[in-house]
């Protein structure tokens, strides 16, 4: 049975997405931190890992692949949007949003896409 064991983002700075991802999730570095590569894994070691590795291609504007962190309710959703910002994150102007959207979507500090979703509609 497999399981996945890490997500994996591709940086330009490794070391600042590194950053960023590690105070957004409460994640730390799992071995020593390189400049082309690093895996942060839960505090607790209960979650999947996440690695970052140096990557010279291109954000895309529309991802095939991207996180969705999950936040208790509006208000839980609306508190973690502004401290991701406050982190580096900034918000996207995304032209795919449903008239009732639950998600919001955000892009870290090297442009990676990220939804933060309100779990409390369905």
């Amino acid at each position: 049975m497999l399981k996945i064991g890490s997500i994996v983002l591709g940086a330009s700075d490794v070391r600042r997405a590194a950053a960023f991802w590690a105070d957004a999730l409460g994640y730390v570095p799992r071995d020593e931190m390189a400049d082309d590569w690093v895996v942060l894994r839960p505090a607790d070691g209960d979650g999947a890992q996440v690695a970052i590795g140096l990557s010279g291609t291109p954000v895309q504007e529309h991802p095939r692949v991207h996180l969705d962190l999950y936040a208790g309710d509006a208000a839980d959703q609306a508190a973690e949007v502004e401290r991701l910002v406050s982190l580096g994150a900034r918000r996207v102007e995304w032209d795919l949003y449903p008239d009732d959207a639950d998600f919001v979507v955000l892009a870290d500090p090297e442009g990676n896409r990220f939804c933060v979703i309100d779990t409390s509609r369905g």
